[in-house]
């Protein structure tokens, strides 16, 4: 049988999304029992479909925050147990916690749903085209990744290997995209362009990705959002000073200046004018073919508070101000990953409705995963910071400054900010998935809490940017 390819996008419109969600709930409540399904608890540790093992502790202790085990139809015990067929395979990877190397998971954890252990992704012939990686001596390969060492203690699920056939073609498209069409960097950079391996990332965070143009939705936004915080913000030339009118320039390569004739020219010419908006302008020309216009908004959105962290970061540093922890968290919210895991549907190939994005049950578990997620950014890239010149403010750095402790303590104290938010992550998700049981729903919130993992896999395995500190 043909392949028939990745899902259509559905509409975002908010009648419809209300007819489907009112259809859906309607025929599950509805439906005769079936004696075949297995009962799904609600509390399956933040996702959808088969629940999260227990944390280490006590046998038969609940992660704190967990939402309690509901009765549920079997009808909507078959709509909570997430989506299948074609393309969502890698959707359900075996999520393990690790949090010590003693700790012992249950392959059938709570509730008696078997974890699916998935295939990896299965690449088609027509999309994929072999051809020589251009790999810098020196930076790991895509194909054989290094092995890593998890933060101890740090709450994380591991993912299976990314399919090495999928890297090795990402990587050397996206190489092509840098080099060829918006001329990314200089000759002198490509070690370290190889060396952040996006390939491996990409495909590690997006298991479900019907094809590889959808994977490379997000690995040119990646590629390119990394391009305007080194280069405008960080280690190739960045400065605060003058930060806010380059980001502005360069957002407009994302969310297009209107205005009149005379004037319009000139700003046409000035996406070509450095880098990083070549690479914007780039990267969601390409992403607004694939998505619709609610997804493509919503990803201007989160950009705009993206900006707004690097600007308040900025605004930091010129005044030399040291902020209180929940003041550097408050900007963390804005400074970090949420524009990459709020893509996870049109990487998908699907849509989660525009009023489902908005309410706010799903904003928060939004924002819960953009936190947990950057403060592992924090903790991997903790003794690369402090081995560049100048203060770079991390968790830790601020926990130790502002609380008075020890290095090692703060790291060690970070380490649980970080668990209390992964756990904050999965009660809303779990909560959510309870009182929405939408498939669109349950597809989305599944694909950010992967999302999660692979960059927490991403962080743990680059060893040619991290290195752990020696706390342990």
């Amino acid at each position: 049988m043909p392949d028939p390819g990745p899902s259509p996008l559905q509409s975002g419109l908010p009648a419809a999304a209300a007819r489907f969600g009112a259809h859906i709930l309607a025929a599950a409540a509805g439906s005769a029992a079936d004696p075949s399904l297995p009962s799904v608890p609600a509390a399956s540790r933040g996702l959808p479909g088969p629940p999260s093992p227990l944390l280490p502790g006590a046998a038969g202790e609940p992660a704190p925050g967990a939402v309690e085990a509901l009765p549920v139809e079997p009808g909507l015990a078959r709509v909570l147990r997430g989506p299948s067929g074609l393309g969502t395979t890698g959707l359900y990877p075996g999520r393990r916690v690790r949090t010590h190397p003693s700790a012992h998971v249950p392959d059938t954890p709570p509730g008696g749903v078997p974890v699916p252990r998935p295939a990896a992704p299965s690449v088609a012939s027509a999309a994929f085209r072999p051809g020589e990686s251009r790999t810098a001596t020196g930076a790991p390969t895509p194909e054989s990744p290094p092995e890593g060492i998890p933060i101890p203690g740090l709450y994380h699920h591991p993912v299976p290997e990314p399919d090495p056939e999928r890297v090795a073609e990402v990587s050397r498209r996206i190489k092509d995209w840098a080099v060829d069409e918006v001329e990314l960097y200089p000759e002198e950079w490509e070690g370290q362009f190889d060396g952040f391996s996006v390939g491996r990332y990409m495909v590690a965070c997006h298991p479900d990705a019907p094809t590889l143009d959808h994977l490379m939705i997000a690995t040119r936004l990646m590629v390119a959002e990394n391009a305007v915080d080194d280069c405008y913000c960080e280690d190739h030339g960045g400065s605060p000073v003058g930060l806010g009118g380059r980001l502005l320039l360069a957002h407009t390569a994302l969310d297009a200046l209107h205005t009149t004739e005379e004037y319009q020219p000139e700003w046409e010419r000035s996406l070509h004018a450095d880098a990083p908006r070549r690479a914007y302008r780039s990267a969601m020309d390409y992403f607004v073919r694939q998505s619709t216009p609610s997804q493509a908004d919503r990803y201007r959105h989160d950009m705009a508070r993206l900006h707004l962290g690097y600007l308040a970061e900025a605004a930091w540093a010129e005044t030399d101000h040291l902020p209180d922890v929940w003041e550097y968290l408050a900007m963390r919210q804005f400074n970090n990953f949420r524009p990459c895991p709020t893509i996870t549907d049109t990487v998908g190939g699907y849509e989660l409705p525009a009023d489902l994005h908005a309410q706010a049950a799903m904003q928060r578990v939004l924002a819960l995963a953009g936190n947990a997620s950057t403060i592992v950014n924090d903790l991997y890239s903790y003794t690369k910071e402090l081995a560049a010149p100048g203060r770079h403010l991390n968790l830790p750095v601020v926990i130790a400054a502002r609380e008075g402790i020890s290095d090692r303590d703060a790291y060690l104290k970070a380490v649980d900010v970080h668990n209390d938010l992964m756990r904050d992550f999965e009660a809303a998700a779990a909560s959510l998935a309870a009182s929405c049981p939408v498939p669109s729903v349950l597809r989305f919130l599944r694909g950010v809490a992967v999302w999660i993992d692979g960059n927490h896999y991403w962080h743990q395995t680059n060893t040619y940017r991290y290195s752990l500190p020696d706390f342990w």
